[in-house]
């Protein structure tokens, strides 16, 4: 079996670098009995949405089977969790908390803590409960103030029993491939202006609720066991698909409407350029007072990354994406681009003069995995694990301060448009059974995790 090696001394074997595994809670959880429906369940009823016509009902039945998966996790020699709330499993439609929902993430919270394994918690992974997208969804601006009020009934409940809160993870998803390219939950509306308008003023939303809410977590989290605040956003180096200067102009606009859309009103207070170069009945309808409520101080960057992108001229949209083509591609279709993940974080660190500490919060391959007799011999996961592990290391060689690295995902999962068609996990999970299987990826990384704590406990006893 392949193992996962770290160059001799790099900081990603320091016992302070934090490893993890990733999940969300729509494409884990099940029980759909015990929350409100929300979009993705909505989006999953229409026809011709989910590859495989399947939903989230019952996923990988997490709410019934969450012990075994703590003891799982817990196996794989991680030092933390990163998991998302449904917002439908807290807040009832009437407004009132749903105690029985709550409190089985403080039960999870716990028992993780009781383990030695951090908390690392998502407000918001997509699933808006249907009860607010029937007043509009993210194009209300009453949403933003609905999440912040969610946010406080968590702080309350989990505030001071978690390592970090992150706010919203990958706004552009639920903006850009919910409103504007209808790939997503909840799809195109009618009636609210054209698409690209849908999408900027979904993604305007989404920032003014991050403010929002860190603002108010700010407020109510404080003193030593204050956990972390920040928010995670997907990244992807953006290439012109020649160097012409057409397409290096469509490269760069998706770079601003993609990354840095979502990160620089967060840091800076202020839309990248292309916003002015946008038709005005595109652009976002921003209040007085909105960006500097967005511009709210983070304790860290959550960033996802799977791959690069590349782009040429659009005379119509700006820039178009050109699907990835040749060997070695993922059943996603994606290409494995390992070093596309040091360039986006020397470019955001050179960017930006407030950059705030980062964690790698997703980083994962779909791949075509089979089990045969217990076992599953994910070679490209593997592969794209050490590789990407290394690009990290590269990046911290190179100045940037990144204090973590999450893998996506612990097991496999609902994914999203793609159904259960695709496979991220380093755990194999029979849909029909449910059982569990570590595939190799899990032992190549429970390998590297475990030998870390023995080289970290031997110098202690040296000590």
């Amino acid at each position: 079996m392949k193992k996962i090696t770290l160059p001799y001394h790099s900081v990603l074997s320091r016992p302070t670098f934090v490893y993890g595994v990733a999940t969300s809670s729509f494409q884990i959880e099940g029980d759909i009995a015990g929350r409100e429906p929300c979009i993705w369940d909505t989006f999953c009823e229409q026809p011709n949405t989910i590859k495989d016509n399947s939903n989230g009902d019952t996923a990988c039945d997490h709410i019934h089977r969450w012990q075994d998966d703590v003891d799982l996790i817990c196996e794989l020699g991680v030092d933390a969790y990163r998991f998302s709330i449904a917002w439908g499993r807290v807040i009832k439609a009437n407004g009132e908390i749903n105690h029985t929902g709550l409190n089985f993430y403080i039960k999870l919270v716990e028992a993780l803590t009781k383990r030695g394994v951090q908390s690392h918690v998502t407000l918001y992974h997509w699933d808006l409960p249907q009860y607010l997208e029937d007043k509009g969804g993210w194009l209300n601006r009453e949403t933003a103030y609905r999440f912040a009020d969610y946010a406080g009934v968590v702080a309350d409940a989990l505030g001071s029993k978690v390592s970090s809160i992150a706010t919203l993870n990958e706004p552009f998803c639920s903006a850009y491939l919910g409103y504007e390219a209808g790939i997503h939950a909840p799809g195109p509306q009618p009636h609210a202006g054209s698409r690209r308008k849908q999408g900027r003023q979904a993604a305007h939303h989404l920032l003014l609720a991050h403010g929002l809410a860190l603002q108010l977590l700010r407020q109510r989290l404080s003193g030593q066991n204050a956990p972390q605040l920040g928010v995670v956003l997907n990244f992807s180096p953006c290439h012109p698909l020649t160097d012409s200067t057409a397409d290096r102009e469509a490269a760069e606009f998706a770079h601003q409407y993609h990354n840095l859309w979502y990160l620089q009103p967060m840091l800076t207070g202020t839309y990248p350029h292309i916003h002015n170069q946008l038709a005005s009945a595109d652009r976002p309808s921003i209040e007085p007072g909105d960006m500097d409520i967005i511009n709210q101080p983070l304790d860290f960057l959550g960033v996802n990354y799977y791959t690069r992108t590349v782009f040429k001229a659009n005379e119509q949209h700006g820039f178009s994406d050109v699907p990835a083509t040749g060997d070695g591609l993922t059943t996603m279709g994606w290409e494995v681009y390992a070093q596309g993940l040091t360039e986006i974080l020397l470019t955001l660190d050179r960017q930006f003069d407030n950059l705030p500490p980062i964690y790698i919060t997703e980083n994962g391959v779909a791949t075509d995995d089979v089990c045969d007799k217990n076992e599953v011999n994910d070679v490209m996961r593997v592969d794209y694990f050490q590789s990407h592990l290394l690009a990290v290391h590269d990046a911290i060689e190179q100045g940037v301060d990144i204090r973590g690295y999450f893998a996506w995902s612990l097991m496999d999962n609902f994914e999203w448009a793609e159904g259960y068609t695709q496979r991220f996990g380093i755990v194999y999970v029979d849909y029909a059974t449910q059982r569990r299987t570590l595939k190799n990826s899990a032992k190549a990384l429970q390998q590297l995790f475990l030998a870390r704590q023995s080289q970290h406990h031997a110098v202690e006893d040296i000590c």
